[in-house]
Order: C-alpha cells, then sequence, then structure tokens
C-alpha cells in the first residue's frame, strides 16, 4: 500500500459524523460576547442571523454529530478526496522524508468550501429560510455557497470583496452560474460599505466588510439568514470531514504524521485537516505538530492580539476571543484573497493560546515559488491559498534533510488555482510584490479597532 500514490477510501469508510474538539480541549474557548450588554450571547441572540440548527452545533459540546443523509448523498459526489503521496515532489527536492497531501479541489467549488456550505444550506432550507447572505474572499466559498444554495432552492447574495471581484471575474461568472447574485464589497447596497466608501472611495476591500453587509441584509428580512465560510466553531466542525478520511489514509499508507501543515485565513481548511489529529494528540498521546501558515500581509496568529474583537468592520457580530489584528485591518491586496481576514477562528486561537499548534507567516512570492514547483511535479495548480500550506511543507521536508532526520509530513491542499491563473501570470512578469505587515501597522489598526468595554 505505501507505493500507492492516490490513497481513496470505499463508501463504507467515509465518516458519518463530524468532530467537535471542544469536547477534548483542555482549555475549553471562552464564550462569545453581546456587544451591548457583555453577557454571554445566547441562541436567542443568534436566531436573527443563524438557523437554530447551526446555533446548536456552534455551542455543542458534543463529541461527535451525526451527518444528515442529505448532507452525505451531495458529500458522496465528490467525498472521499483522495491523499496523495508526493513522490515527484519528493525526488525534486532530493528530500528523504515522506510528503502527503488531501487534495479538496475535486468539487463543484474547486476548494474545501464545499464541506460546509452543503449543510449550511441544508439546515436553513429546513427551517424555511428563503434567501441567504454571505461573503466571499477569493470567491471558493461564494462558489460552494452558490450551488449548494441552488441544489436546496435558495436564493443567495454574495458580497465579494471588491480587489477579488476584479481579480477574478471567473468565480463571479461562476457563481452567476450557480444562480447566484454577486455584488463587489463595498458596496452602495448597504449603510455599511456606504459608509466606508465615503471615507475611502477606492477602498479594496476586506472581509469584515463584507461581512457587515451580508449581515446588514440578512437582519432585514425574517426569511433571510447569514452564513460564514470560515472562522465559526460549527464551520470548522463540518470540515473535520477532511481530516477523519485522512487519519484512515494514512493508516492504509502505513504512515503517521509528524506535522500537518494548513494554509489560514479563518481556519476552516486548518481545523479540518488538523482537529482529528490533534485529538489524537490530547486523547491517544501522540506527538504531530500542527502548523498553520499565514501571510506575512495579514499576520493575526504571529503578530496579532488575544483579546475580544468583532468578526467584521461594522461590530455587527457578536464579540469573539480571538488572534486579531483589529477589525478595521485592511489587509495588503495580496492574491490568496481567501487569506485576507483580520482575526483567527475562537477554537485555533484557543489551541494556539495553549501552545496547541504553531503558526508561521510567509510572503506570496516564496509561496508563489512552492506552488510553481508542487504545479511541475505534482500536476496540479493550486490555489494561492493553498500555496501557502505547500511552502510551509517545503520548509519542514528541507528542515528535516539539514537536521538529517527523515519526517512524514502531511498537508491539505485546499483548492485547485484554475481561476487565478492572471496571479501566476503576474509572478511571472516579475509584478508579485511582498508584503509584511509592520508591528506599527497592527498597533494603529488595534487601537482605531475600539470594541465596548464593560
Amino acid at each position: 500500500m505505501e507505493k500507492m500514490r492516490k490513497i481513496l477510501l470505499t463508501e463504507n469508510e467515509m465518516p458519518r459524523q463530524w468532530y467537535n474538539i471542544i469536547a477534548d480541549m483542555p482549555n475549553k474557548p471562552l464564550p462569545p460576547l453581546h456587544p451591548g450588554t457583555g453577557k454571554p450571547v445566547g441562541p436567542e441572540d443568534l436566531a436573527a442571523i443563524f438557523p437554530m440548527e447551526l446555533i446548536k452545533q456552534e455551542v455543542s459540546a458534543e463529541r461527535y454529530i451525526d451527518i444528515p443523509e442529505e448532507v452525505f448523498d451531495l458529500y458522496r459526489t465528490y467525498r472521499p478526496s483522495p491523499l496523495f503521496r508526493a513522490y515527484n515532489l519528493e525526488k525534486t527536492l532530493g528530500t528523504k522524508s515522506r510528503i502527503y497531501y488531501k487534495y479538496e479541489g475535486g468539487n463543484y467549488s474547486g476548494s474545501h468550501k464545499a464541506n460546509t456550505a452543503i449543510p449550511q444550506a441544508y439546515y436553513n432550507k429546513q427551517e424555511g429560510v428563503r434567501r441567504m447572505t454571505t461573503e466571499t474572499g477569493a470567491g471558493q466559498w461564494g462558489s460552494a455557497m452558490s450551488f449548494a444554495c441552488n441544489h436546496f432552492g435558495l436564493e443567495l447574495l454574495v458580497f465579494m470583496v471588491k480587489v477579488s471581484f476584479h481579480q477574478k471575474p471567473g468565480r463571479k461568472l461562476m457563481m452567476n452560474t450557480y444562480n447566484a447574485k454577486v455584488v463587489p464589497s463595498p458596496s452602495t447596497m448597504t449603510a455599511a460599505g456606504r459608509k466606508v466608501l465615503e471615507t475611502d472611495p477606492d477602498s479594496p476591500g476586506s472581509l469584515g466588510i463584507a461581512i457587515s453587509e451580508a449581515i446588514e441584509i440578512a437582519l432585514q428580512d425574517p426569511y433571510t439568514k447569514y452564513s460564514l465560510g470560515s472562522v465559526l466553531n460549527h464551520v470548522s466542525l463540518h470540515q473535520t470531514i477532511i481530516g477523519q478520511e485522512a487519519l484512515i489514509q494514512m493508516e492504509k499508507a502505513n504512515a503517521y504524521p509528524d506535522v500537518v501543515i494548513g494554509c489560514f485565513g479563518g481556519g476552516s481548511n486548518f481545523s479540518g485537516i488538523s482537529f482529528p489529529f490533534i485529538r489524537e494528540n490530547l486523547v491517544n498521546g501522540k506527538k504531530t505538530r500542527y502548523v498553520a501558515v499565514e501571510p506575512a500581509s495579514c499576520p493575526k496568529l504571529t503578530k496579532g492580539k488575544f483579546t475580544y474583537d468583532f468578526g467584521d468592520q461594522s461590530g455587527m457580530t457578536p464579540l469573539l476571543p480571538m488572534y486579531t489584528l483589529g477589525h478595521n485591518f485592511i489587509p495588503d491586496k495580496i492574491h490568496a484573497g481567501g487569506l485576507r481576514y483580520h482575526g483567527a477562528g475562537v477554537l485555533v486561537s484557543q489551541l494556539r493560546k495553549d501552545g496547541l499548534v504553531e503558526a508561521k507567516s510567509k510572503f506570496q512570492r516564496e509561496c508563489f515559488e512552492g506552488a510553481i514547483l508542487f504545479a511541475r511535479t505534482e500536476g496540479i495548480l493550486p490555489a494561492p491559498e493553498s500555496s501557502y500550506a505547500i511552502a510551509g511543507a517545503l520548509d519542514e521536508a528541507r528542515r528535516a534533510d539539514l537536521e538529517g532526520v527523515s519526517k512524514t509530513i502531511l498537508f491539505n491542499l485546499s483548492g485547485h488555482g484554475h481561476f487565478d491563473i492572471t496571479a501566476y501570470e503576474k509572478y511571472f512578469e516579475g509584478n508579485l510584490p511582498d508584503h509584511e505587515a509592520t508591528a506599527e501597522e497592527i498597533d494603529l489598526s488595534l487601537a482605531n479597532s475600539p470594541v465596548p468595554t464593560f
């Protein structure tokens, strides 16, 4: 089995439950707080924007939660996703280490985002919702939600971060094909968007701004709900289908990872690949390391502050305990649009605070170099977001060789880059600048991102 390049599961081996890491965390995350009262939010505080079943999952401490049959049926159209051993990449590097990657780009959306889009649309449909709103950075999440909403008969309005709206027109057209309406954010459709444009008519937008716009629209209609593609507990829960499959596949390969790596924006794909393996550390004494790789231009885990902050720019969300750069932080216009988020998810933030996960930041040119090496050796053109995980895996292999040891490395290849070809064009033209957020910029952002004090 070790000599197999692709490792698949049978349908009977597919997990029938999502894994909830809260059940096994040594320190439970702090509760989200109501921005008006400072008290922990209850289900009634979230009911205006989320269906009750997702609210229950958000606060659940149950270790495993059943996957509904209708969701599982759609999962079966593209899952289990394959686990590959990167033999050609290993050979080119001349490394002694074994490199594996879980490929999540083979579904209708081209990324891991489908894993939570499907259940989110399903639960909203079950509770009588007619329309949904959401945000998207590079467009993977918007694409995933567009198909899922259309499948379950829901309308969808997507606020797409303006810089990505113009960088990636193919994603907009894909969402239109799946029957979604797409608006560049900030927009004149909402008070939140108009406020930003009054201050900065040329604003490139951010996920925080787009979230504010989507929530504002959802609050205006009782039959409209909001969905989020990362950050929240129930999103990480749904993504654990990735890591659970990978556990079984690594066993089939007669291997177990020394290090698990994922790129990091809000935390959904990193959580998905890592949480089931982190459980093995917590419960069964494994010693695997977990590395989240984020952009140097948006380094919330490596340079941010652990504190309560809003998940959006306008302060409509509950206050979340997270590593943050400040909810008013506007990241540089890097091509990994899905990683341009000011904060880290609550669960990853607590695990990072407890020293159970590591984080590092990378410049985009180095990541594109790794992505091109990967494409030339493994035949898959990675999404710009996924290139950060590749760069992290290359770091681990090279370091192991310098130390004279062999490691087993697993990373999540969260999506393909077919809609990002212009970013590769800019790289080949030498027109892909690096940017690093400075301590001064972050301090200023945090100072200008006030949150209520109680």
